[in-house]
């Protein structure tokens, strides 16, 4: 089922942060959505997940509105994986992915065969099944990151939400990350995920959204929509789009235009 948004406004009390959102996600495609600091794409985010109700517009999966959904159904739909996660307690890499069984178990009830062999199956699928019993505090960054899609992965979700998954790894655990997420694509999980590297929609997205001042700037591929006029009215820093790698005409990077009297 497609993801739309319509029309979609909202903010906190009086001050609007998202004005006016709409476009279609499809499953099978990584779209990335960029821009500034404050522009609202972690409030577009939480309207998304049902954790901020539209003042304005809404959130359709297929023909159906999902504002008044359980949170259970949600979770069933949705799997979020954010920046970083520390947990309070120094749970196992595997309890840490079980619990998103919890949105198919009834209350009270405790994970079975099957979900812990859904479990393992999603930390085999990333290649990390062999954290199972190391402790998730003690993992490193890019491992957790992908502890965290497993976790996602093990809920059946139909569409995967990350919020800045490259944040704070390094360049290995970055390629490792992005890797999973195509992967996950391409078995029909649609992907919407934050960036603020320009070079991630370049290089891992089907499409990309830029926003500023809570609207859509330009949605389109990433080629398209990632164009200089439109990362300076976005940023206000100018750059130069490069074309980098062994495919003509495909953009695959930036470089930054620092101005002189800097």
């Amino acid at each position: 089922m497609n993801l739309t948004l319509e029309h979609v406004t909202g903010g906190y009390g009086s001050r609007t942060v998202v004005n006016d959102v709409s476009f279609t996600l499809h499953p099978g495609e990584v779209v990335c959505l960029l821009g500034a600091n404050g522009c609202g794409k972690t409030t577009l985010f939480k309207m998304i997940l049902c954790l901020l109700r539209p003042r304005l517009g809404c959130v359709r999966l297929g023909e159906e509105t999902i504002a008044d959904w359980s949170r259970s159904r949600l979770a069933r739909s949705f799997g979020y994986v954010p920046q970083m996660h520390i947990p309070p307690f120094d749970f196992e890499v595997r309890e840490i992915v079980l619990m998103a069984r919890a949105a198919h178990l009834a209350p009270f009830a405790s994970p079975g065969k099957d979900d812990l062999r859904i479990a393992d199956e999603a930390l085999d699928y990333l290649g990390i099944l062999h954290l199972a019993c190391a402790r998730y505090t003690e993992i490193s960054g890019g491992e957790r990151q992908l502890v965290l899609i497993a976790r996602a992965l093990a809920q059946k979700a139909q569409w995967l939400i990350l919020d800045e998954p490259a944040a704070s790894l390094d360049l290995g655990n970055q390629i490792k990350v992005f890797r999973a997420i195509n992967d996950l694509a391409k078995t029909g999980l649609g992907v919407l995920m934050t960036t603020h590297v320009p070079d991630h929609a370049f290089m891992y997205a089907s499409r990309a959204v830029l926003m500023s001042e809570g609207r859509i700037l330009t949605l389109d591929t990433p080629a398209k929509a990632l164009t200089e006029p439109m990362l300076l009215k976005a940023y206000g820093v100018p750059v130069s789009v490069v074309e980098i790698g062994v495919q003509p005409g495909i953009k695959l990077g930036i470089r930054m235009v620092v101005p002189n009297q800097l």
